[in-house]
Protein backbone atom coordinates (compact mmCIF):
# COMPACT_ATOMS: atom_id res chain seq x y z
CA UNK A 1 0.00 0.00 0.00
CA UNK A 2 1.24 3.50 -0.87
CA UNK A 3 2.43 5.74 1.97
CA UNK A 4 0.18 8.44 3.35
CA UNK A 5 1.40 11.68 1.78
CA UNK A 6 1.62 14.50 4.33
CA UNK A 7 1.96 18.23 3.90
CA UNK A 8 2.76 20.60 6.76
CA UNK A 9 1.35 24.11 7.01
CA UNK A 10 3.57 26.52 8.96
CA UNK A 11 7.25 26.03 9.71
CA UNK A 12 7.22 26.79 13.44
CA UNK A 13 8.22 24.73 16.45
CA UNK A 14 5.34 22.25 16.52
CA UNK A 15 5.61 21.68 12.78
CA UNK A 16 9.34 21.01 13.15
CA UNK A 17 8.69 18.50 15.90
CA UNK A 18 5.89 16.84 13.92
CA UNK A 19 8.26 16.35 11.00
CA UNK A 20 10.84 14.87 13.39
CA UNK A 21 8.22 12.49 14.79
CA UNK A 22 7.05 11.32 11.36
CA UNK A 23 10.68 10.53 10.50
CA UNK A 24 10.55 7.75 13.12
CA UNK A 25 7.71 5.98 11.32
CA UNK A 26 8.18 3.58 8.37
CA UNK A 27 8.67 5.43 5.08
CA UNK A 28 6.41 2.86 3.49
CA UNK A 29 3.56 4.22 5.63
CA UNK A 30 4.24 7.96 5.95
CA UNK A 31 5.95 10.47 3.70
CA UNK A 32 6.06 14.26 4.04
CA UNK A 33 5.92 15.65 0.50
CA UNK A 34 5.40 19.40 0.98
CA UNK A 35 5.63 22.28 3.45
CA UNK A 36 4.30 25.82 3.35
CA UNK A 37 5.24 28.83 5.45
CA UNK A 38 4.54 32.56 5.40
CA UNK A 39 8.06 33.21 4.13
CA UNK A 40 9.50 31.25 1.22
CA UNK A 41 12.96 31.18 2.79
CA UNK A 42 11.55 29.71 5.99
CA UNK A 43 9.78 27.03 3.96
CA UNK A 44 12.94 26.29 1.99
CA UNK A 45 15.06 25.88 5.12
CA UNK A 46 12.43 23.67 6.72
CA UNK A 47 12.21 21.48 3.62
CA UNK A 48 15.98 21.21 3.38
CA UNK A 49 16.34 20.24 7.05
CA UNK A 50 13.67 17.55 6.89
CA UNK A 51 14.27 16.28 3.36
CA UNK A 52 10.91 17.45 2.02
CA UNK A 53 10.78 17.67 -1.79
CA UNK A 54 8.44 20.68 -2.25
CA UNK A 55 8.08 23.95 -0.38
CA UNK A 56 5.70 26.86 -0.82
CA UNK A 57 5.16 30.36 0.49
CA UNK A 58 1.39 30.33 0.05
CA UNK A 59 -0.80 28.00 2.13
CA UNK A 60 -3.19 27.76 -0.82
CA UNK A 61 -0.44 26.02 -2.78
CA UNK A 62 -0.73 23.06 -0.40
CA UNK A 63 -4.46 22.90 -1.09
CA UNK A 64 -3.75 22.82 -4.83
CA UNK A 65 -1.06 20.14 -4.59
CA UNK A 66 -2.64 16.99 -6.01
CA UNK A 67 0.00 14.76 -4.41
CA UNK A 68 -1.02 15.66 -0.84
CA UNK A 69 -3.42 13.35 1.02
CA UNK A 70 -3.46 14.90 4.48
CA UNK A 71 -2.33 18.19 6.01
CA UNK A 72 -0.88 18.82 9.45
CA UNK A 73 -1.79 22.38 10.46
CA UNK A 74 0.62 24.00 12.89
CA UNK A 75 -0.36 27.65 12.51
CA UNK A 76 -1.38 29.97 15.34
CA UNK A 77 -4.78 29.14 16.84
CA UNK A 78 -6.65 32.04 15.23
CA UNK A 79 -5.83 30.64 11.77
CA UNK A 80 -6.89 27.04 12.44
CA UNK A 81 -10.46 27.43 11.22
CA UNK A 82 -9.65 29.22 7.98
CA UNK A 83 -6.69 27.03 6.99
CA UNK A 84 -8.42 23.77 7.97
CA UNK A 85 -11.50 24.69 5.96
CA UNK A 86 -9.33 25.58 2.96
CA UNK A 87 -7.69 22.17 3.03
CA UNK A 88 -10.94 20.29 3.55
CA UNK A 89 -12.54 22.17 0.65
CA UNK A 90 -9.64 21.05 -1.52
CA UNK A 91 -10.30 17.42 -0.59
CA UNK A 92 -7.48 17.00 1.92
CA UNK A 93 -7.75 15.25 5.25
CA UNK A 94 -6.80 17.39 8.25
CA UNK A 95 -4.89 16.92 11.49
CA UNK A 96 -5.00 20.32 13.20
CA UNK A 97 -3.04 21.44 16.24
CA UNK A 98 -4.93 22.17 19.43
CA UNK A 99 -7.09 24.02 20.11
CA UNK A 100 -8.97 22.96 17.00
CA UNK A 101 -10.64 26.38 16.87
CA UNK A 102 -11.02 29.42 19.11
CA UNK A 103 -14.54 28.57 20.33
CA UNK A 104 -17.21 25.88 20.15
CA UNK A 105 -19.13 27.66 17.39
CA UNK A 106 -16.08 27.55 15.14
CA UNK A 107 -15.42 23.91 16.05
CA UNK A 108 -18.96 22.91 15.13
CA UNK A 109 -18.84 24.81 11.85
CA UNK A 110 -15.52 23.22 10.89
CA UNK A 111 -16.47 19.66 11.81
CA UNK A 112 -19.85 19.94 10.06
CA UNK A 113 -17.98 21.08 6.95
CA UNK A 114 -15.53 18.17 7.24
CA UNK A 115 -18.48 15.80 7.28
CA UNK A 116 -20.00 17.34 4.16
CA UNK A 117 -16.62 17.00 2.44
CA UNK A 118 -16.33 13.39 3.68
CA UNK A 119 -12.81 13.96 4.93
CA UNK A 120 -11.05 12.96 8.12
CA UNK A 121 -10.57 15.83 10.54
CA UNK A 122 -9.09 15.58 14.03
CA UNK A 123 -7.91 17.93 16.73
CA UNK A 124 -4.31 17.00 17.47
CA UNK A 125 -4.67 16.10 21.14
CA UNK A 126 -1.49 14.05 20.91
CA UNK A 127 -1.55 13.13 24.59
CA UNK A 128 -4.36 10.63 24.15
CA UNK A 129 -2.37 8.47 21.77
CA UNK A 130 0.54 7.87 24.14
CA UNK A 131 0.79 4.35 25.61
CA UNK A 132 0.42 5.91 29.08
CA UNK A 133 -3.06 7.15 28.21
CA UNK A 134 -3.99 3.77 26.77
CA UNK A 135 -2.86 2.17 30.04
CA UNK A 136 -4.94 4.62 32.10
CA UNK A 137 -8.01 3.95 29.97
CA UNK A 138 -7.52 0.19 30.23
CA UNK A 139 -7.26 0.44 34.02
CA UNK A 140 -10.37 2.60 34.35
CA UNK A 141 -12.49 0.51 31.96
CA UNK A 142 -11.45 -2.68 33.74
CA UNK A 143 -12.41 -1.18 37.08
CA UNK A 144 -8.94 -1.40 38.60
CA UNK A 145 -9.22 2.15 39.92
CA UNK A 146 -12.76 1.63 41.13
CA UNK A 147 -15.03 4.61 40.60
CA UNK A 148 -12.98 7.61 39.51
CA UNK A 149 -13.57 10.32 42.09
CA UNK A 150 -11.07 13.07 41.45
CA UNK A 151 -8.48 14.33 38.99
CA UNK A 152 -5.87 16.88 40.01
CA UNK A 153 -4.00 18.61 37.17
CA UNK A 154 -1.42 21.37 37.27
CA UNK A 155 0.10 22.72 34.09
CA UNK A 156 2.26 25.81 33.87
CA UNK A 157 5.25 27.35 32.12
CA UNK A 158 6.49 30.96 31.95
CA UNK A 159 5.32 31.62 28.37
CA UNK A 160 3.77 35.09 28.50
CA UNK A 161 6.56 36.31 26.22
CA UNK A 162 5.48 33.93 23.44
CA UNK A 163 3.41 35.68 20.78
CA UNK A 164 0.83 32.94 20.37
CA UNK A 165 0.09 33.19 24.11
CA UNK A 166 0.24 36.94 24.72
CA UNK A 167 -1.63 38.19 21.62
CA UNK A 168 -5.42 38.02 21.47
CA UNK A 169 -5.33 38.31 17.67
CA UNK A 170 -3.45 35.00 17.55
CA UNK A 171 -5.90 33.19 19.83
CA UNK A 172 -3.75 33.73 22.88
CA UNK A 173 -4.28 33.08 26.56
CA UNK A 174 -3.72 30.32 29.09
CA UNK A 175 -7.11 28.68 28.54
CA UNK A 176 -6.59 27.99 24.85
CA UNK A 177 -2.85 27.33 24.97
CA UNK A 178 -2.49 25.37 28.23
CA UNK A 179 -5.97 24.73 29.56
CA UNK A 180 -6.89 22.55 26.60
CA UNK A 181 -4.38 19.95 27.81
CA UNK A 182 -5.64 19.95 31.40
CA UNK A 183 -9.31 19.77 30.42
CA UNK A 184 -8.85 16.88 28.02
CA UNK A 185 -7.03 14.65 30.52
CA UNK A 186 -9.83 15.15 33.04
CA UNK A 187 -12.41 14.15 30.44
CA UNK A 188 -10.26 11.16 29.46
CA UNK A 189 -10.10 9.95 33.06
CA UNK A 190 -13.83 10.31 33.70
CA UNK A 191 -14.81 9.16 30.21
CA UNK A 192 -17.45 11.87 30.28
CA UNK A 193 -18.17 15.53 29.71
CA UNK A 194 -18.47 17.78 32.77
CA UNK A 195 -21.94 18.87 33.82
CA UNK A 196 -20.80 22.10 35.42
CA UNK A 197 -17.72 24.32 35.37
CA UNK A 198 -16.56 26.77 38.05
CA UNK A 199 -13.58 28.96 37.20
CA UNK A 200 -11.53 31.92 38.33
CA UNK A 201 -8.67 33.55 36.49
CA UNK A 202 -6.07 36.25 36.18
CA UNK A 203 -6.06 38.64 33.21
CA UNK A 204 -3.20 40.89 32.16
CA UNK A 205 -3.59 44.54 31.12
CA UNK A 206 -4.53 43.49 27.57
CA UNK A 207 -7.34 41.25 28.80
CA UNK A 208 -5.43 38.04 28.09
CA UNK A 209 -5.86 35.25 30.62
CA UNK A 210 -2.49 34.29 32.09
CA UNK A 211 -3.67 31.84 34.75
CA UNK A 212 -6.78 29.95 35.73
CA UNK A 213 -8.15 27.60 38.34
CA UNK A 214 -11.23 25.57 37.56
CA UNK A 215 -13.32 22.78 39.01
CA UNK A 216 -15.16 20.47 36.64
CA UNK A 217 -18.13 18.53 38.00
CA UNK A 218 -18.84 15.19 36.33
CA UNK A 219 -22.01 13.06 36.15
CA UNK A 220 -20.87 10.43 38.69
CA UNK A 221 -20.30 13.11 41.33
CA UNK A 222 -16.57 13.24 40.67
CA UNK A 223 -14.57 16.42 40.26
CA UNK A 224 -11.46 17.60 38.47
CA UNK A 225 -9.39 20.45 39.85
CA UNK A 226 -7.33 22.24 37.23
CA UNK A 227 -4.70 24.92 37.53
CA UNK A 228 -2.84 26.43 34.62
CA UNK A 229 -0.36 29.28 34.49
CA UNK A 230 1.46 31.10 31.72
CA UNK A 231 3.59 32.80 34.38
CA UNK A 232 4.81 30.06 36.73
CA UNK A 233 6.22 26.60 36.19
CA UNK A 234 3.96 24.07 37.90
CA UNK A 235 4.42 20.35 38.71
CA UNK A 236 2.85 19.45 35.35
CA UNK A 237 1.36 16.14 36.35
CA UNK A 238 -2.10 14.63 36.47
CA UNK A 239 -3.23 12.46 39.37
CA UNK A 240 -6.31 10.30 38.76
CA UNK A 241 -7.83 8.98 41.98
CA UNK A 242 -10.51 6.33 42.29
CA UNK A 243 -12.06 4.36 45.13
CA UNK A 244 -9.36 1.69 44.77
CA UNK A 245 -6.25 3.76 44.19
CA UNK A 246 -4.61 6.34 41.95
CA UNK A 247 -2.46 6.69 38.84
CA UNK A 248 -0.09 9.60 38.23
CA UNK A 249 0.83 10.72 34.72
CA UNK A 250 4.19 12.53 34.85
CA UNK A 251 4.50 15.32 32.27
CA UNK A 252 0.88 14.42 31.64
CA UNK A 253 0.54 16.13 28.26
CA UNK A 254 3.33 13.94 26.83
CA UNK A 255 3.86 11.19 29.43
CA UNK A 256 6.49 8.56 28.80
CA UNK A 257 6.30 7.59 32.47
CA UNK A 258 3.52 6.94 34.98
CA UNK A 259 3.17 5.73 38.54
CA UNK A 260 0.70 2.86 38.57
CA UNK A 261 -1.81 1.88 41.25
CA UNK A 262 0.69 -0.36 43.03
CA UNK A 263 3.43 2.29 42.96
CA UNK A 264 5.24 0.72 40.01
CA UNK A 265 6.90 3.19 37.64
CA UNK A 266 6.01 2.29 34.06
CA UNK A 267 8.13 3.75 31.27
CA UNK A 268 7.41 3.99 27.56
CA UNK A 269 10.58 5.28 25.88
CA UNK A 270 10.45 7.02 22.53
CA UNK A 271 12.70 6.24 19.56
CA UNK A 272 15.29 8.79 18.43
CA UNK A 273 14.40 11.05 15.49
CA UNK A 274 16.63 11.89 12.54
CA UNK A 275 16.56 15.58 13.51
CA UNK A 276 16.36 16.62 17.17
CA UNK A 277 13.00 17.84 18.45
CA UNK A 278 12.63 21.20 20.20
CA UNK A 279 9.95 20.39 22.78
CA UNK A 280 9.92 17.60 25.37
CA UNK A 281 8.91 14.14 24.17
CA UNK A 282 7.71 15.50 20.82
CA UNK A 283 8.64 12.28 19.05
CA UNK A 284 5.38 11.17 20.65
CA UNK A 285 3.56 13.08 17.92
CA UNK A 286 4.19 9.91 15.91
CA UNK A 287 1.27 8.25 17.71
CA UNK A 288 -1.34 10.70 16.44
CA UNK A 289 0.17 10.56 12.94
CA UNK A 290 -0.21 6.79 12.90
CA UNK A 291 -3.78 7.06 14.22
CA UNK A 292 -4.56 9.47 11.39
CA UNK A 293 -3.24 6.99 8.82
CA UNK A 294 -5.20 4.14 10.39
CA UNK A 295 -8.50 6.00 10.25
CA UNK A 296 -8.01 7.37 6.74
CA UNK A 297 -7.19 3.91 5.40
CA UNK A 298 -10.35 2.62 7.08
CA UNK A 299 -12.42 5.33 5.37
CA UNK A 300 -13.36 6.92 8.70
CA UNK A 301 -13.83 10.66 9.25
CA UNK A 302 -12.92 10.79 12.95
CA UNK A 303 -11.08 8.87 15.64
CA UNK A 304 -12.87 7.34 18.63
CA UNK A 305 -9.88 8.37 20.75
CA UNK A 306 -10.38 12.06 19.91
CA UNK A 307 -13.83 12.22 18.36
CA UNK A 308 -15.68 15.20 16.96
CA UNK A 309 -17.88 15.18 20.05
CA UNK A 310 -14.78 15.24 22.23
CA UNK A 311 -13.58 18.38 20.43
CA UNK A 312 -16.99 20.03 20.82
CA UNK A 313 -17.09 19.19 24.53
CA UNK A 314 -13.53 20.41 25.04
CA UNK A 315 -14.28 23.71 23.29
CA UNK A 316 -17.44 24.07 25.36
CA UNK A 317 -15.49 23.84 28.61
CA UNK A 318 -12.93 26.34 27.34
CA UNK A 319 -15.75 28.71 26.38
CA UNK A 320 -17.33 28.36 29.83
CA UNK A 321 -14.04 29.10 31.58
CA UNK A 322 -13.26 32.10 29.38
CA UNK A 323 -16.75 33.50 29.90
CA UNK A 324 -16.50 33.21 33.68
CA UNK A 325 -13.12 34.94 33.85
CA UNK A 326 -13.91 37.57 31.21
CA UNK A 327 -11.44 36.45 28.54
CA UNK A 328 -13.31 37.27 25.34
CA UNK A 329 -12.17 36.65 21.77
CA UNK A 330 -13.38 38.41 18.59
CA UNK A 331 -14.59 35.04 17.28
CA UNK A 332 -17.08 34.83 20.15
CA UNK A 333 -19.19 37.51 18.43
CA UNK A 334 -19.07 35.81 15.00
CA UNK A 335 -19.29 32.07 15.66
CA UNK A 336 -22.03 31.20 18.12
CA UNK A 337 -23.04 27.68 19.10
Amino acid sequence: MAPLRWAIVSAGTISHDFACAVSTLPEADHRIVAVSARGLENARKFAELHGIPRFYEDYAAIAKDAEVDVVFIGTVSSAHYEVSRMMLEAGKHVLCEKPLCVNRGQVRALLDFARTQQRFCMEAIWSRFFPSYAHLRERTVRGDLGRVQHVEVQFGFPVTHVERVRMKSLGGGAVLDLGVNAIQVAMWAFQAEPLRVEAAGQLNDEGIDVGITATLHFPNGGTARLRTSAIDRLPNKAVVTGTKGSITLHDFWCPIELTDIDGTIRSYPLPPSKVECILANSVGLRYEAEETRKRILAGEFESPTMSHQDSLALAGVQDAIRKQIGAEMPEDYIFKD
